[in-house]
């Protein structure tokens, strides 16, 4: 019975008292006494005085009866004031937790604990045992290491007690909870404010590091940036315990000897102002977010959302074009399948989990339903976080200056062509990515990726899951329409600390007759990109600059099988435009202290469909339209169809609440302008300017710039 006592105190400590991010290490983990700022043994001084003033202070209860002793535990804090208070005492007697919180309260107060310069908080376990052992003294200048009692005696034989360990040693700190998140094999959550933070030390001339593959594992990172140090130089001091869950920490911890985890109620609530419609919007979202890690190879993560939201007129309109198979009237794009709440709004549950496990440093496999991106950029055309989240098969091998990345993904096709019995078309991708630190500031990426779905009842073809095989030549032997593979290339050189130019070419249709023949085949499928990032830009500490210019062909991603087409959930797996278009982004980011800003003017052109009764050719844009509609063999040029213009500028600051899990106070303007050179029942001018104030947990990326 004692030990689930026992069993039930800790579970008790850890859920009430460690959550704890500023910690303490073991040459200051213990307060000072009056007196034991001078001696050697500063540890052995606070735990016998501590001891001879509890023995000096307490009084058994009149309705205890104490026939061979007394045993409880007992967890206390240390102030940052220096004031002891008692956090909780595993005794059945209600009047020995009484008396114990009046021995603490006249307890002389003590120097506290210092962390980086500033007195903090720390707490203590402790067994008592009653009767007491003869009177405690407190290690002195001459006697400054051994804690003996008054009979000579040491006190680890003097306190002998059933926990195997002597009351003196009994007491031990319980460290507020050491952030192991930082070193773990957890994704750090792909959000493009905040990875700009270590983005400069892993930009350096001369590191090792491998960007373009991502989310990164934070102990990737903890190799070029401490991300933990920096966290915790924004910790504010907070005295209370809502003060410090709000303002610095994790809600909830437990931490033992070889695992940890942490909860947090996770929030992105938001409201605005749509001019344009002149229509109130809103975003509701609740969430819980659990992690951990057991051991040092295994972490795990997972996130519920249960949201509901009603935007601007003109992101409604492009989530109801996705709508999937079924009735439900929308996909929030980058959320998922919405269902209609209330009179016009959506209701959108959306989850997200994984598996992390390291066996060796070299190796790092995740299986869970999340997203990926490739690129150094802002966009990607080889795989972006545009689309709804998917189940998904990750391992990332690192090596000498190599980093292999092999995902495999399980997709939907939510289309009515595609639902069959009313369940969604499975398909399946598979990408593999090689990043090459060639010099000191040369990278180069090599990249190949296929889609296909269970023909023949095939399923997850088995081949695909070679991480070494090429995907054309696996394509082929399956049977030349067995499947969609592209092909892809990366680069990115340091010019020096401060500035680096990247770039991505994606190949969808190899065939060099076409490329040089000068007709501009239709077959011509591929695209670009081309960007430049400039860090502290103009001596400006933490601000960074990026020009980024984004071009891909009309039908690049698209297919005649309409089920290869490079999609998910009625979304692009590349860029969230799909093809036929031209773009150009201007970011800049900045941070001082807690406080962000972040500015970014896209200008872009995409050649739409008519979609008309005279005219329904496909013009290349709709990555979910057959090719076999297009408009012609030769003379595709970029920007055919229904060519429309787009800028949109997007303005946000805002103050991060709690940098621990990134929870931010922000206020946000967009100005969008979308200008088509005809106007068709889909396609019409749109001037839009939406105002937003919110209060969210960043933990993925919402764009809003299409």
């Amino acid at each position: 019975m004692n030990k689930f006592r026992v069993l039930f105190f800790l579970l008790i400590v850890s859920l009430t008292g460690f959550a704890q991010q500023k910690y303490v290490t073991t040459e200051d983990g213990y307060p000072l006494f009056e007196g034991c700022d001078t001696v050697v043994g500063k540890e052995e001084c606070f735990k016998s005085t501590l001891l001879s003033k509890i023995e000096g202070l307490f009084k058994v209860p009149d309705d205890v009866i104490v026939q061979d002793s007394l045993e409880f535990d007992m967890l206390f804090e240390v102030t940052e004031s220096g004031e002891f208070k008692v956090l909780f005492v595993d005794v059945e007697q209600p009047s020995v937790k009484t008396e114990m919180e009046r021995v603490f309260k006249e307890l002389p107060k003590v120097q506290p604990v210092m962390y980086s310069g500033r007195p903090t908080f720390s707490q203590y376990t402790v067994t008592i045992k009653y009767p007491f052992a003869k009177a405690v003294t407190p290690p002195s200048a001459n006697n400054d290491s051994i804690a003996t009692s008054k009979s000579g005696k040491d006190l680890t034989d003097a306190f002998a007690n059933p926990f195997g360990k002597s009351q003196y040693d009994s007491i031990s700190v319980k460290r507020p909870y050491e952030n192991k998140e930082f070193d773990s094999k957890l994704n750090i959550p792909f959000h493009h404010q905040y990875y700009a933070i270590f983005d400069p030390s892993m930009n350096a001339v001369g590191t090792n590091a491998h960007t373009a593959s991502k989310p990164f594992v934070y102990n990737e990172v903890a190799s070029y940036y401490d991300l933990e140090k920096y966290t915790n130089s924004l910790l504010q001091e907070r005295n209370t315990w809502f003060g410090r869950k709000f303002w610095n920490e994790h809600f909830t911890t437990i931490v033992g000897e070889d695992y940890w985890f942490s909860f947090d109620i996770v929030a992105d609530l938001r409201v605005g102002r749509d001019t344009y419609s002149s229509t109130n919007t809103y975003n509701n979202t609740r969430a819980v977010r659990f992690q951990g890690g057991l051991g040092k190879n295994l972490n795990f993560n997972t996130v519920f959302y249960e949201s509901q939201g009603r935007f601007a007129s003109y992101f409604n309109e492009y989530a109801e074009s996705m709508a999937p198979d079924g009735g439900n009237p929308a996909i929030i794009p980058g959320r998922g399948i919405a269902k209609e709440f209330g009179e016009d709004s959506y209701d959108y549950p959306v989850a997200e989990a994984y598996l992390s496990y390291s066996p060796t440093k070299f190796l790092n496999i995740q299986f869970g339903q999340g997203k990926n991106f490739i690129g150094d950029g802002y966009r990607s055309l080889l795989t972006s976080d545009a689309a709804s989240p998917y189940p998904f098969l990750k391992l990332n091998t690192t090596f000498w200056k190599f980093k292999y990345t092999n995902t495999w993904m399980w997709l939907k096709d939510v289309r009515p062509e595609a639902t069959e019995d009313g369940a969604y078309l499975t398909k399946y991708m598979a990408t593999h990515y090689l990043s090459w630190n060639v010099s000191k500031r040369l990278n180069l990426g090599f990249f190949e990726s296929v889609i296909w779905k269970d023909d023949n009842h095939r399923g997850f073809d088995v081949s695909y899951l070679n991480p070494l095989i090429f995907y054309r030549a696996m394509e082929f032997y399956a049977g030349s329409r067995s499947g969609n593979a592209l092909i892809g290339l990366t680069g990115k050189y340091k010019i020096n600390d401060r500035i680096n130019v990247y770039s991505q070419f994606i190949l969808d249709e190899l065939s060099v007759g076409n490329i040089t023949g000068g007709e501009k085949s239709w077959a011509n499928k591929f695209g670009y990109q081309i960007g430049a990032k400039y860090y502290n830009a103009f001596g400006a500490k933490d601000l960074t600059l990026q020009l980024e210019y984004n071009q891909v062909r009309p039908y690049t991603y698209s297919h005649d099988e309409v089920y290869y087409n490079y999609g998910h959930n009625n979304q692009s797996m590349a860029h969230l435009w799909g093809a036929n278009f031209k773009e150009l982004i201007a970011i800049a980011n900045y941070r001082y202290d807690r406080w962000f800003g972040y500015a970014k003017v896209t200008y872009g052109e995409k050649g739409l469909d008519f979609n008309s009764d005279t005219d329904n050719y496909s013009y290349g844009g709709n990555i979910y339209r057959t090719y076999n509609d297009r408009v012609g063999d030769i003379g595709i040029n970029m920007l055919q169809g229904n060519k429309t213009s787009i800028f949109i500028t997007e303005l946000q600051a805002g103050y991060v609440i709690n940098p621990v899990t990134n929870l931010r106070l922000y206020g946000n303007v967009l100005v969008r302008n979308f200008d088509p050179s005809a106007t068709t029942e889909t396609a019409f001018k749109q001037n839009t300017v939406w105002f937003s104030l919110g209060f969210r947990t960043d933990l993925f990326n919402w764009y809003n710039d299409f």
